[in-house]
Order: C-alpha cells, then structure tokens, then sequence
C-alpha cells in the first residue's frame, strides 16, 4: 500500500500520466477534427452516407467523387501540413536555443514562395511542364534552403536573438519584394491562380500531391523522432552534444535540411501558412510540461495537426461560399491562445 501511494505521489509518475492523457486528447481532438472537415462542407451529408462513401473508393456517385477527390485529400493535406510545420518550427528553435524563431518569421517560406513564384508566373513552369508536380515542391524546397543559408551565415556572426529575429523579417521582406515584382510582371492568366496560392490554402490537393506529403514528409519526421536524443543533448549546447557522442557538423546540417525541407515541402503545395510553426511548439511545451524532443516531436505534430484542421475549417466556413485565407485563421486563433498560455504559466 505505501509503495503503491508512493508510486502515485511520484512527479515522475504523475508527468507520465499527464503526458499520456495530453496524448489521447491531441489523438482524439486531431481525429475529431478531420472527421468534422470530412463531414461539413457546402453540402451536407450525414455520417452514414460519408461512411458508405468512404468504403467505396471506386464508386460513380456525386458523394463519391465528392469524398474521394475534394474533402479526404483536404483533410489529409491539412492534417499532414500543420504537423509538418510545427516539427519544423520546433527543430528551428532548439537549433538557434530561440523561442521566437519559425519558418515563416525567419523567412523560410517568404524564400519558398519566391522559386515557386519564379516556376508559376514565368516560363519555367511551361518549359519544365513534364515535372509537375514535382517541380513546384522541388522548387519550395530550395527556395527554403536559400534563405536558411543565409540566416545561418549571418547568425554565425550575430548572437543576439533581437537581431536574429530582424534578419529574418528582412529576408522575408526582401523575398516579398521579389514576389510583388515578378507578380507585376507577369501575365494576367498566371496571377490569378498565383494570388490563390499565395492566400494559403490545402483545397485542390491531388492524390500524388498527398503521396508526396505522405512519403517524403514522413520519412523526415519519423528521422527527426528516431534523433530525439541527440536534439535533447544539442539543446543544452554544442560541448555537452560532442561530449555525448554527437557528430556536431552533420547534425546541425540534418536539423537545418529537416527544418526547410518541411516548410518548402507543405508552402509549395499548400502556399504560405503563417503562425503554426511558431506558435505551436510552445502549445506543446505549456501543455506537456516538458522541453523533452523525444516526447515534443510526436506532440507538436499532433497539436500541429488538430490546430491546423479546425483553422482550415473556419476557413471554409465561416463566410462560406467564400473561403477566406489560412494564414489570417491561423493568426486569429493562435496569438490569443498562446499569449494565454504563457501568462497561465508565469502567473
């Protein structure tokens, strides 16, 4: 009996416990979600009919093509991009040790959007046509390299995170700027489908479009989990990681390629998605109650996820028919809760 009551007054015991039921929630909450962006749309249909729809993936029907071809890749794209993003913003801030940092404030995506950009409204795309879909993700992914490279080089020399945090507003600035003068230049058939895309958005995902996702996002992220115990040793400094066994020099460069290669991966389908990989990384910290990788990797992704699925929803229907932009619901939702959170915790 006294061990029993020991086991249970344990803090050790109890952070389990609450961590796991922070689990079964998130689990529950992101499952939720997606069966709801599943159910509600512009016409509604009960949960029979999405069932019987759902069991029948070769089938003719309007609810069919309905489920099969619009709502399910939506809801996976959606699901799969705000895990994604917010495992990005966690390796960026145990990289820089900087709680302010993310791929949208340090530019990465300003940097995606401006290569997509150059394949969608000049001749590239036309002349490269054989590799859609393909090219547009190619074309994120070294977008976000670009710009990492330049906010790593510079960082090398600036410690202060102030600074660091100006840097990468600028960049995004400056990718802005070349954004809006190749929009200018461009053709009026081409800015339409591009001031689409730049307003943030998962509708219109393609089945090879959510294999993409699928495949080569989750290979990342299931790597970024497996080294959960080196980003816990690098977290509390280079010397001790070394000190540990940690081959600096290619881990930073693995933290730094996982990192842009997420957020290019999720801005070159989906567009510009601000705020997750931010915010939801401290979500997971205050709800969890720890700075452990090897239980915030899996957790940021699953809050991620649901945080990403309800914003999208709203987005579709709020003021539906007309869908407004992700990145403006995702900013509405999360600052308040976030701002919340952190004077929950220091009161």
């Amino acid at each position: 009996m006294t061990t029993l009551a020991l086991t249970l007054s344990d803090p050790f015991a109890r952070a389990f416990r609450r961590r796991r039921l922070v689990f079964c929630g998130l689990t529950l909450l992101t499952l939720l979600m997606m069966g709801a962006n599943l159910l509600i749309g512009s016409i509604d249909y009960s949960p029979g009919q999405i069932a019987s729809a759902l069991l029948d993936p070769d089938g003719t029907g309007n609810l069919a093509f309905i489920v099969w071809k619009i709502r399910l890749p939506r809801v996976l794209a959606a699901a799969m991009g705000g895990a994604y993003l917010a495992a990005s913003g966690l390796l960026l801030q145990v990289y820089f040790r900087n709680p302010i940092v993310g791929p949208f404030i340090l530019g990465i995506s300003s940097g995606a959007t401006v290569v997509v950009s150059l394949v969608m409204l000049t001749a590239t795309g036309m002349q490269m046509a054989f590799a859609t879909p393909f090219l547009t993700t190619f074309a994120g992914c070294i977008g976000a390299y670009g710009v990492m490279l330049i906010v790593v080089a510079l960082a090398a020399r600036v410690r202060n995170g102030a600074t660091l945090l100006i840097v990468g507003l600028m960049m995004g600035y400056l990718c802005g700027a070349v954004t809006s003068i190749l929009t200018a230049l461009a053709e009026k058939g081409k800015i339409k489908g591009f001031v689409l895309w730049q307003m943030g958005s998962f509708s219109g995902f393609k089945w090879v479009e959510i294999e993409i996702l699928f495949f080569f996002g989750g290979a990342i992220l299931l790597s970024i989990y497996l080294l959960s115990k080196p980003l816990n040793a690098f977290l509390l400094g280079e010397d001790y990681a070394a000190s540990m066994g940690v081959a600096i020099r290619r881990f930073r460069l693995f933290i730094l390629l996982a990192a842009s290669s997420l957020a290019g991966l999720v801005t070159s389908m989906a567009g510009p998605v601000a705020f997750i990989g931010l915010a939801v990384p401290h979500m997971a910290r205050l709800s969890f109650g720890t700075s452990d990788n090897r239980v915030l990797v899996p957790g940021a992704a699953l809050m991620g996820a649901t945080v990403t699925s309800l914003c999208d929803l709203i987005a579709r229907m709020w003021l539906s028919p007309v869908e407004l932009p992700l990145s403006a619901i995702t900013a509405f939702f999360g600052a308040p809760i976030v701002i919340w959170l952190l004077l929950r915790r220091r009161r």
